[in-house]
């Protein structure tokens, strides 16, 4: 197989448990997500990585391909590393199980990148923030960019910090969308990788790539997607949804 994605489900979230079984619009959140990312046109394979029994028995009743993990895993990739160590693939897509918005396109676009360029070994993806309030949220995370988009950092902060002195007035700001793409070889050295010093201050796991010299290209995407990290995420994605259609 050339590209297979998975979407890490974990029932027990600490601030909101079961939240992949959540109800959105008759749906478990993790069915919307699973249907999305079935469009992808690249995708040999989609399973979903889940460590509790009912979140794989829903899985299994909308139609999904289920793989159930060790409940040990203290993140998704770990999990994600579980399911495809044993499988002949050459590119792995971490589709998020709290992103029922995530576009087909996403997912194209990331493995298509590493498909056309074997010297790159992970990406993601970033949009361009529209809303001011977004800039200053801790909980939307920021990247800048070089030239050649490869990441140049992550932060909850607002990067680039606009400087009094500055005599640029309208500075762009980009939110990070955590939808990744590895080739499995890097998926298993990225697993190796200690916890940085920038990680463990950010709290942002994909800064230990950066700090140990790999690079992580980025592709800005035109569409957006909302998390839900909390009950009220969820409220806010069902308001989302009563006024926009997907």
């Amino acid at each position: 197989m050339e590209v297979i994605g998975v979407i890490p489900a974990r029932y027990s979230s600490t601030r909101f448990e079961g939240k992949v079984l959540a109800d959105i619009l008759g749906k478990p959140m993790l069915q919307h997500v699973w249907e999305r990312a079935k469009q992808a046109l690249v995708l040999d394979d989609l399973i979903i990585a889940c460590d509790n029994e009912l979140v794989a028995s829903v899985a299994k009743g909308f139609g999904a391909k289920v793989v159930l993990t060790s409940k040990d895993h203290i993140c998704g990739s770990d999990r994600i590393i579980e399911v495809v160590n044993p499988l002949d693939v050459k590119i792995i897509i971490n589709i998020q199980g709290d992103e029922p918005l995530v576009h087909p396109m996403m997912i194209d676009s990331v493995a298509q990148t590493l498909l056309n360029d074997k010297k790159i070994n992970m990406a993601t993806l970033m949009k361009k923030i529209e809303d001011p309030k977004d800039i200053l949220d801790p909980n939307v995370v920021k990247v800048v960019v070089d030239k050649f988009h490869f990441a140049m950092y992550f932060s909850r902060s607002p990067i680039p910090h606009l400087a009094k002195s500055s005599d640029c007035q309208d500075p762009v700001y980009y939110k990070h969308i955590g939808l990744y793409g590895y080739t499995k070889d890097f998926l298993f050295t990225f697993k190796n990788l200690p916890v940085s010093n920038l990680e463990r201050i950010e709290k942002l796991e994909q800064l230990r790539v950066l700090e140990e010299g790999f690079r992580i290209k980025v592709i800005e995407t035109k569409h957006d997607t909302i998390g839900v990290d909390t009950p009220d995420d969820l409220e806010k994605l069902k308001n989302y949804l009563g006024t926009h259609r997907i």
